[in-house]
């Protein structure tokens, strides 16, 4: 393009000294022809326009470049996510395994319960109610019987089975009332407090529904009494059937 330009601007300057040669030697004036002029203007302007466009050319494809270096940096810093989130991924997915894993152990743990205590030694009478404490351990699956307090506790909600035994105070009048508690209601009674015959027993049993944390324990009435000498004949036992 550059040369073109060249190219007109000498032929239209021969134009413009050679239309005025009439003029005689020594005339230094050059006029050009009318046609000639405005095609010389014309083609100043698109240069200029050809300049301009090449300058906004020359900023576009610099500022293209400095967007493709911006784009190429996002794009690694995505990638560089991507491989974070998918990293965590896999470390929750372990985790998830992990506590499945866990939960499935201490489901297992907790919903195998079993127990059988017996008292060992008279007990009564008292002035007030007491809890048996049903120190002989038997067995004890899952340690939700607490020998110490002879109560018996729930770690899973779910429908336990119960019962006890209970062996009258082996002398005298007949003076023997248990009942079977759970939290502090009583569900089951055994009574034994007349007659003249001696070395009686008895039991009962019952099917609860528990929740965590309850609490089911044999008491011993007021004033009254049970016998037991080695022979484990009051016992307090109970298991788990199955959680719900």
């Amino acid at each position: 393009m550059e040369h073109m330009f060249l190219l007109l601007s000498l032929v239209s300057s021969s134009l413009c000294i050679g239309s005025n040669s009439h003029l005689g030697t020594g005339t230094s004036m050059a006029v050009c022809q009318p046609d000639t002029c405005t095609m010389l203007s014309e083609v100043a302007a698109m240069r200029e326009k050809l300049a301009a466009m090449t300058h906004t050319q020359s900023t576009l494809e610099q500022n293209l470049s400095a967007m493709m270096q911006k784009m190429s940096t996002v794009g690694a810093e995505l990638q560089s996510y991507k491989s974070q989130v998918e990293e965590l991924q896999r470390a929750n997915q372990d985790q998830a395994e992990q506590l499945k894993a866990l939960a499935a152990v201490t489901f297992a743990n907790t919903s195998r319960v079993a127990f059988s205590a017996a008292l060992g030694n008279s007990v009564g009478p008292f002035q007030e109610d007491m809890p048996l404490k049903y120190q002989k351990i038997i067995s004890n699956i899952g340690s939700g019987y607490n020998p110490a307090t002879g109560i018996f506790t729930a770690r899973v909600r779910g429908v336990y089975y119960f019962r006890y035994t209970m062996y009258n105070n082996n002398a005298g009048e007949p003076n023997s009332v248990l009942a079977l508690m759970m939290n502090s209601q009583p569900m089951v009674f055994t009574w034994d407090t007349a007659g003249s015959d001696n070395n009686d027993s008895a039991s009962n049993a019952v099917v609860l529904q528990l929740d965590a944390g309850d609490s089911v324990y044999v008491r011993l009435w007021a004033k009254r009494q049970v016998y037991d000498d080695g022979g484990n004949y009051n016992t307090f036992s109970g298991f788990l059937l199955f959680t719900v």
